[in-house]
């Protein structure tokens, strides 16, 4: 889940390219392609968020132009795009969607069920490396029949840990070893407060964000918020490591080392991080990307670091999750094939064709000031796969990969958990407020609101269902 996000190393998964474009229209009739008499046809697809660096737009402004050019019957419109769940059936039914838009693999299995996607099985399997995707990563795009209607697309991620290295530094800790656990990110914090006076560590706490981050930290504890017994659901919100997670929260806002706001969202942290208001957060392993692409971060002007989540206890993993590419329903056949057609060579064929990633990586690596190459995601095929891409762009990887192997040693090691499979969303925009309430006084009673959450996120699941 990325709840605001248009929600991608070496040694791990795919290279996360989620540019842009800005500017598009639609027609006036409301559709999001069109076809002229000729045979030519138009399709719109999902850009970056608004305000992306103009580097980022010019990189996909000219893979617009290499596709059209080896397509010369399509032409691509690119459109300013922001997944938002509450908004997404007004956009569909007002036409305002572009043909391809990209969407989280917590709603997938939702937008499929209600047929707010195309069925794209037909087109998809049309495609070279149709029967290599890895099929964990494949599943959350597939109906209950086993046809695609989304396909992931980018930013296959786990949630990490993300840190500031300059920070460490100034406050004598090494930046080359990171915390590995729950304890130490604490510690550190501290130390950082006490020694730079910048707080240690910030946590998304606005809107379903702050749920979605307070699940990655109790599945790094070894507890869950939904489990699953035979076809029924159940909310596990009272789990211990769910209130061990709000309490960490709170030790840290007494300690004095929490960046107090509660009002953070998946933007708003990585701008706050960027700027260096505070030094460690959590979010997708792929959050690099995003920094130089929306932020303008390179390696002179943030010293950055990122490393695994800490796992402690039995059952303990990370959140994963990613951005799946899906297409309009009112798409036609043709408009179908000219949007896989794009999927292919804007997401995955970069994956698979030497050509294409070396002409993707060489776009990215030559703007001033270059975007990311390199940053590390899950893989979307097999991990030999991935392993063959990256020899093949070695030459424009520009990524601080040194300063990454706190993730990248053990990114196929961890163990990757899902994200709860029913009324995710919903659960998630329970829990956010408790958050904030714990980021605000510790000492609230977090029982009775863990309590009241869970029955509220149990008729969720069973409405669901």
């Amino acid at each position: 889940m990325r709840s605001s996000r248009t929600t991608a190393l070496a040694m791990a998964g795919v290279l996360s390219l989620g540019l842009l474009a800005a500017c598009s229209s639609n027609d006036d009739s409301g559709d999001s392609s069109s076809a002229s008499s000729d045979g030519k046809i138009t399709i719109t697809v999902a850009g970056l968020q608004p305000g992306a660096e103009q580097t980022a737009i010019d990189a996909l402004n000219e893979r617009v132009t290499q596709f059209e050019a080896k397509y010369p019957d399509i032409t691509i419109e690119t459109q300013e795009y922001n997944w938002l769940a509450s908004t997404f059936a007004a956009d569909l039914a007002g036409g305002t969607l572009p043909t391809v838009f990209e969407v989280p693999a917590t709603d997938t299995k939702t937008l499929i069920q209600n047929g707010q996607i195309a069925d794209i099985d037909a087109q998809v399997q049309q495609l070279p490396y149709a029967g290599d995707f890895n099929e964990q990563v494949l599943a959350a795009g597939l109906s209950n029949d086993g046809k695609i209607y989304a396909v992931p697309a980018k930013s296959i991620y786990a949630v990490a840990l993300h840190y500031n290295r300059k920070l460490f530094t100034d406050a004598g800790l090494d930046p080359d070893k990171p915390p590995t656990s729950w304890d130490e990110v604490r510690e550190y914090s501290k130390t950082i407060h006490d020694k730079t006076g910048v707080p240690g560590y910030a946590m998304m706490a606005l809107d379903n964000a702050g749920g979605w981050q307070l699940t990655a930290a109790a599945y790094s504890r070894g507890g869950r918020t939904q489990v699953q017994d035979g076809d029924e659901y159940k909310a596990t919100l009272t789990d211990p490591a769910v209130k061990e997670s709000l309490q960490f929260l709170g030790d840290l806002k007494t300690d004095g080392s929490l960046f107090e706001n509660t009002q953070l969202g998946w933007g708003d942290v990585n701008s706050g991080f960027a700027a260096g208001q505070f030094a460690m957060y959590t979010s997708g392993s792929d959050i690099y990307t995003a920094l130089v692409q929306n932020n303008g971060v390179t390696a002179d002007n943030l010293d950055y670091g990122l490393t695994a989540l800490p796992n402690e206890g039995d059952d303990s993993g990370t959140l994963g999750g990613g951005t799946y590419a899906a297409v309009d329903p009112k798409a036609t056949d043709a408009e179908k094939d000219a949007a896989v057609k794009w999927i292919d060579f804007w997401y995955l064929a970069k994956l698979v064709d030497q050509d294409q990633a070396v002409a993707d990586a060489k776009i990215l690596a030559e703007q001033d000031p270059p975007q990311a190459v390199g940053t590390p995601t899950l893989p979307i095929f097999s991990k030999e796969q991935y392993t063959t891409s990256l020899e093949w762009i070695k030459d424009y990887v520009n990524v601080p990969l040194d300063n990454m192997k706190g993730y990248t040693d053990v990114m196929f090691t961890q163990p990757v958990i899902p994200e709860a499979a029913r009324a995710t969303q919903d659960t998630y925009g329970l829990l956010f407020p408790i958050v904030q309430a714990v980021m605000t006084d510790p000492s609230v009673d977090l029982d009775q609101l863990l309590a009241d959450a869970n029955e509220q996120s149990q008729a969720l699941i069973d409405q669901a269902s």
